[in-house]
């Protein structure tokens, strides 16, 4: 067996436990904290597999056996090498920790070049503005009709109403969010699968799957539960709604890859702070500890990428360190 393809093995299967047990939580963990005190793990565990397996096929159908949805087309596919192989390796020791980093820089900037990790760090930038901004405004809306700290849904018509909801609006948001965050792993991959690869991919995911939901999403899962409300099935909707709403807008917009991360963490930070406000007795001083330390993990992530991708550039490809 060759070299490159023992590295294609191991990176793909890093990179699919890493981003599957570290970014999935953006979208599933709200449908986590929120669902599993009324269902099994395997219930909810087989309805986002379900989701997942229509999504990469529709992507895998639509863009001529791309599962990325395109979100690769400015990352031409390379020969995999064990440098490859060392940023999901990295992503999974910080996932292991309970760090969010971002795992678009992690896992690509070993693979896209000075230029396009530039643009994807913009493109994320604007991304984390523009969640923090529509959700702070949202959740200033939100709050002057109910209190999310505070507010029970009353009623057994708008307790249906939210708990359905919960479904439907995770099951928009994880597919949406597939659409960005395969990339991450199809990277390592040919950007056109027969179907006999596809199977593989999707029979790896959904064992994935399965196991992030028997462990309740793990360490990482802690960054949703930590935030105000996020247990409960309407604010639970709420987010997903205008998380999918953003990552939608974005994906949409051009095909060049960005951090879900980046997005997901700006969301909570506009959030916390508009609850705060809207709340005088959640004061400023509680919120910015935990918007702090989330935004202090994610430029950690980033340092850790620009450091994988200056390394690659300028000392291993030169020096041909293979």
């Amino acid at each position: 067996m060759e070299l490159s393809l023992v590295y294609t093995i191991i990176g793909f299967g890093l990179a699919g436990y890493s981003v599957i047990a570290n970014d999935s939580i953006q979208t599933l963990g709200t449908f986590i904290a929120s669902k599993q005190k009324w269902f099994k793990w395997y219930t909810l565990a087989s309805a986002a597999s379900l989701v997942m397996i229509v999504a990469i096929t529709w992507g895998w159908y639509s863009y001529d056996g791309d599962i990325s949805y395109g979100r690769l087309t400015r990352i031409p596919f390379q020969e995999i090498q064990w440098y490859h192989a060392v940023a999901p390796a990295i992503l999974l020791a910080l996932t292991r920790i309970g760090i969010p980093v971002s795992t678009t820089f992690l896992v690509l900037s070993a693979f896209a070049s000075t230029v396009v990790l530039e643009k994807m760090l913009v493109k994320s930038i604007v991304g984390y503005g523009i969640a923090a901004s529509v959700a702070y405004l949202c959740w200033i809306a939100v709050s002057k009709f109910i209190n999310e700290k505070l507010d029970e849904v009353k009623g057994d018509k708008w307790i249906a109403f939210w708990r359905n909801s919960v479904w439907v609006s995770s099951g928009w948001l994880w597919w949406v969010w597939l659409s960005h965050d395969v990339a991450n792993i199809a990277v390592y991959l040919p950007r056109q699968l027969d179907f006999s690869l596809l199977l593989i991919v999707i029979t790896y995911f959904t064992i994935l799957l399965f196991y992030i939901f028997y462990i309740r999403g793990g360490s990482i899962q802690q960054v949703v539960l930590e935030k105000t409300g996020t247990r409960y099935a309407r604010s639970a909707t709420i987010i997903n709604v205008i998380y999918a709403a953003v990552l939608f807008y974005f994906k949409e917009l051009n095909d060049l890859p960005m951090s879900t991360t980046w997005v997901f963490v700006g969301l909570l930070c506009g959030r916390e702070l508009a609850i705060s406000t809207m709340n005088k007795d959640y004061k400023f001083k509680y919120v910015f500890p935990l918007i702090g330390k989330d935004f202090v993990k994610m430029i950690f992530g980033l340092s850790v990428s620009v450091a994988i991708v200056l390394a690659i550039h300028y000392f291993i490809i030169p020096r041909g360190l293979f």
